[in-house]
């Protein structure tokens, strides 16, 4: 009995400390906000706001549902407790033991959630992969990344739209974008972001040399509507193309791809997914203002640091991540330090592991 009340006593001790650094009232507020504009008779007349509001709702009734749930049954197996104590009963002290294992469980996964704090961590992600130079093999590499990602994706149950691709000339791709939406999407792939270097005996040369390659992954949140940047379209150069397939080979015989460069800061995206050209114009316009926030976001970080005298850039795109397949097998994570000698099952989209390993150190930074 004593062990089961040590138990409990440090599992409410924790969720007490949780549900306050959560700031529940807050949530409770922005939920009946949510409520609010839910119920107007012109709520879906802006579809995709309706959608990002709803979406929001609901997770935000869950979070709450799921602390209150761990507080009234640390409350409930307690008094459970102290009825054991005063009266012993064989068959109610098992059922204790596995409703505390079951809690435990509840609140390991709960604190798994607590880990995405930022501010986009709840947000979908617009990615994209360059290959690096090496021509066919880094454009390899970028597709088996690409899988790798898209795998994770699945198996999240996450949906994923393929925005525009470049195709490498044997194999593989130059640059692909895609955009994932689920649930705490940016939060999980965040850690994807950077330089990925691969270490292999190349399928694409004669003599089985050992090759390095690198590709290079861009992680963004996805912007919502309300918070998007406002954007003069007479600083933007729109261009038209013909999409193109392998090879660089004509798809189509109209100029739906579309291309947009934002003059003042150089930032060019593209689309050519889409079926019209309306519309790849106006998912070019989501990732540019996306694009276009994140550069807003470093430019203010640095702006933080100057002023607490740290005078180190935020370094996008430099090398996270190691996957050896030969002489020896193993996947590292530079920054985390977490590491796997099962380089297949990563790249078959098991990362789990180095998303939890980065959370857990991005919220100890």
């Amino acid at each position: 009995m004593k062990e089961h009340q040590q138990k409990l006593m440090a599992l409410q001790e924790k969720v007490e400390k949780a549900r306050s650094l959560l700031d529940l009232p807050e949530k409770v507020e922005r939920i009946a906000q949510c409520e609010i504009l839910m119920q107007a008779s012109d709520f879906w007349d802006n579809h995709e706001k309706a959608k990002n509001i709803s979406q929001e709702h609901e997770q935000l009734a869950s979070e709450l549902a799921l602390w209150d749930r761990l507080h009234f049954t640390i409350t409930e197996l307690l008094a459970l407790l102290g009825d054991l104590q005063k009266t012993p009963d064989e068959e109610l002290e098992k059922e204790l033991t596995d409703r505390i294992s079951s809690l435990e469980k509840e609140y390991a996964d709960a604190s798994f959630v607590m880990l995405f704090s930022g501010k986009y961590d709840k947000h979908n992600a617009i990615i994209t992969i360059y290959s690096g130079s090496g021509g066919t093999e880094a454009q390899d590499w970028a597709e088996m990344l690409l899988r790798m990602i898209m795998r994770y994706a699945e198996k999240k149950g996450w949906q994923v739209q393929l925005l525009d691709e470049t195709r490498g000339q044997e194999a593989g791709i130059k640059s692909v974008t895609f955009s994932v939406r689920g649930k705490h999407v940016f939060g999980h792939l965040q850690s994807e972001h950077g330089t990925h270097r691969l270490v292999r005996i190349s399928p694409f040369d004669a003599e089985q040399m050992r090759h390095t390659s690198f590709a290079n992954i861009d992680v963004i949140p996805e912007i919502t509507e309300e918070d998007a940047v406002v954007i003069d379209e007479k600083e933007l150069r729109i261009d038209t193309f013909m999409a193109s397939g392998k090879g660089g080979q004509s798809v189509n015989t109209t100029y739906s791809a579309v291309r947009i460069v934002h003059n003042p800061t150089g930032i060019t995206v593209q689309c050519q997914n889409e079926r019209s050209q309306l519309q790849n114009k106006q998912t070019a316009m989501r990732i540019l203002q996306s694009k276009l926030q994140q550069k807003q976001d470093e430019e203010e970080a640095e702006e933080q640091r100057k002023l607490k005298g740290e005078h180190k850039k935020a370094e996008w795109g430099n090398q996270i991540r190691s996957y050896v397949l030969h002489p020896y097998k193993m996947v590292k994570d530079t920054r985390t330090k977490y590491e796997t000698a099962q380089p297949d099952d990563v790249l078959n989209g098991d990362l789990d592991g180095f998303v939890t390993a980065y959370l857990s150190w991005k919220y100890t930074q």
